[in-house]
């Protein structure tokens, strides 16, 4: 049997930094000497090869263009290797993990986004445990094929479903949680996968997506919101939808100022995405009384999808299509498995 083989992806982030021996700054590392740094995977019966962005970035300038560039990566070696390991920074790995997700359709091989909270050179380093059992899962197959066919993370002995992700620790190892979805596999003495939980693949042809609409925003409700705020959001220039981040299972005030400002939006053509602020749970529109006024004037409910995955989809939905009745029909699709419906 053939060694499975494995490309790393190295776009930027902490688990790449080497610290200078006369400096004593950060600095990233030639992925070239991988294996120096560390030796363990030389033990390991897979074929690994690695590209680096000629310009790493942290993970706080991320931009879709860059998520572009990784899903064009990823397409033109696509048929070389069986996996791929993404090295990235984890202050908004979920964010790339939800839109690679949409923009690997039918994808039948593993993703696996990983990073680390201590540089790779440090002594007490999360990166090396990450960036190994990464690998491995990138390289697992049963019955010659692949046991994960989809964008996942990997972080601290856990395999979640990258699109159901968020990072909710910037302090511990442990840094993302997937509060609506099952682990996919935890790491101890062996790997365990949680074989109900994982995607299946389909067998079509990869298609890479490309087109992105970044043309939306955010508008988080808290108590005491002017009108003045939520109508500038509302009426900002060029903004095509908005993810409302409401209260529990969907509330929000049900002040008429209130519902008149999200209606007048939406009669605009303007696309109002009820997403809960919660990390847990999922927006039921006309639960209560305080959300059953947005079935009325047109919000779309999400369910459980995170604000990360949302802002993908939203970019991913609005960059694919113009219609609108089209639109609405996708937001409220399962379309990579980033939603229960």
């Amino acid at each position: 049997m053939s060694k499975s083989k494995v490309l790393l992806i190295y776009t930027g982030g902490t688990i790449g930094m080497m610290q200078d021996a006369k400096t004593g700054q950060l600095k990233p590392f030639d992925f070239k000497q991988l294996t120096d740094q560390i030796p363990e995977l030389n033990k390991f019966d897979v074929t690994l090869s690695a590209i680096s962005f000629a310009n790493p970035i942290d993970s706080s300038d991320m931009q879709p263009s860059v998520w572009i560039e990784i899903a064009k990566m990823i397409g033109k070696n696509y048929d070389k290797v069986d996996g791929f390991v993404v090295l990235h920074g984890s202050d908004t790995m979920s964010f790339t993990a939800s839109a690679l997700s949409f923009m690997l359709e039918n994808l039948n091989k593993p993703v696996i986004l990983t990073g680390s909270q201590l540089p790779i050179g440090m002594i007490r380093t999360d990166g090396k445990e990450n960036l190994i059992t990464a690998i491995e899962i990138a390289a697992a197959k049963q019955k010659g094929k692949p046991i994960v066919s989809e964008v996942c993370i990997y972080f601290e002995y856990q395999l979640y479903r990258g699109n159901r992700t968020h990072k909710f620790n910037a302090e511990h190892f442990q840094a993302f949680q997937s509060a609506n979805y099952p682990v996919l596999a935890e790491a101890g003495v062996h790997l365990k996968y949680t074989q109900s939980a994982l995607k299946k693949g389909n067998g079509k042809k990869l298609k890479v997506h490309t087109s992105l609409d970044s043309n939306i925003a955010i508008l988080k409700i808290f108590p005491g919101i002017t009108q003045n705020v939520m109508e500038a959001i509302l009426n900002a220039q060029n903004v095509k939808a908005i993810i409302l981040e409401t209260f529990g299972s969907g509330n929000a005030s049900t002040q008429k100022w209130f519902i008149d400002a999200l209606k007048k939006a939406i009669d605009k053509g303007v696309l109002i995405l009820n997403v809960t602020q919660c990390n847990a749970g999922k927006v039921e529109q006309g639960k209560y009384a305080t959300s059953a006024a947005f079935k009325k004037i047109g919000v779309i409910g999400s369910s459980d999808i995170t604000s990360e995955a949302a802002v993908a989809k939203l970019m991913f939905v609005l960059g694919t299509t113009s219609n609108k009745k089209e639109i609405e029909k996708l937001l409220k699709s399962d379309l990579r498995g980033e939603m229960t419906v």
